[in-house]
């Protein structure tokens, strides 16, 4: 233990004074997911009653100190979660049911998505019921009880914020709907100069085709190209071809 009776052990997942007495086995975990890692059934991190000093061993009811030596297990302790860490500005939020990183004042829970948010998104952010209790569409894993950062599209689909990051590298829209994840206005410029400096071959410079944006949902007819068709709604080139090429009428 450090000076002070401040907690140094833990795991790789939190930072703690004090081992779970698992609620269904009656295992001792350093945290709910190294039981849940290890174990063929999951933790409930509410039925949790008692835990165990990590520096004397005491087993005693869940609470932030040790009874027996004094022991910090953690510098926040939530008595709902049974979550003990250092200090990253936790909070415990009653709407989403869990505990969530803060500082609280920089976050409102979204009623309609069900999820604490940015206050940098409020009003600014498509709602989705409950859209916080779908798996990730990427990695296929819980994002409502994840400690890893959801990020919020365009379209109002959750990834993870990690998610996010690796789908950049492939693409640019949404798995769920092909939205675009992102501002690609600069981009669209960028390729009607391209599609301007490339003219198609002769039997496809009156080739006409009907296409379906995916980013405002809108049927257009324009000029087949193969760099890319934009919509005459939205201007995005976020299309798919929505019927066969075909010749104008003589």
């Amino acid at each position: 233990m450090a000076a002070g009776g401040e907690q140094e052990g833990g795991c790789e997942h939190y930072r703690r004074g004090c081992l779970l007495r698992a609620p269904c086995c009656g295992k001792l975990y350093p945290c709910r997911l190294c039981h849940d890692g290890a174990e063929e059934h999951r933790l409930d991190r509410f039925r949790v009653a008692e835990v165990q000093c990590s520096r004397c061993r005491l087993l005693q009811k869940a609470q932030q100190r040790c009874e027996g030596c004094q022991s910090l297990f953690g510098e926040y302790y939530c008595g709902v979660c049974h979550l003990f860490d250092r200090d990253k500005k936790q909070y415990h939020c009653d709407d989403c049911g869990i505990c969530r990183i803060g500082p609280k004042e920089d976050f409102f829970h979204c009623s309609k998505c069900n999820l604490c948010l940015s206050l940098s998104l409020r009003g600014k952010h498509k709602c989705i019921e409950n859209v916080s209790r779908q798996d990730c569409p990427i990695c296929l894993e819980d994002i409502h009880t994840s400690r890893v950062e959801a990020r919020v599209l365009p379209c109002g689909h959750l990834l993870h914020k990690t998610c996010y990051e690796e789908m950049l590298k492939e693409g640019y829209r949404c798995p769920l709907c092909m939205h675009s994840a992102l501002d690609m206005r600069r981009y669209w410029r960028q390729l009607d100069d391209e599609v301007a400096q490339t003219p198609m071959p002769t039997e496809y410079q009156n080739m006409m085709v009907e296409i379906l944006c995916n980013d405002c949902n809108a049927r257009s007819t324009v000029q087949f190209h193969l760099l890319g068709m934009k919509c005459t709604n939205c201007e995005s080139y976020n299309t798919a071809q929505d019927g066969k090429c075909k010749q104008p009428a003589e």
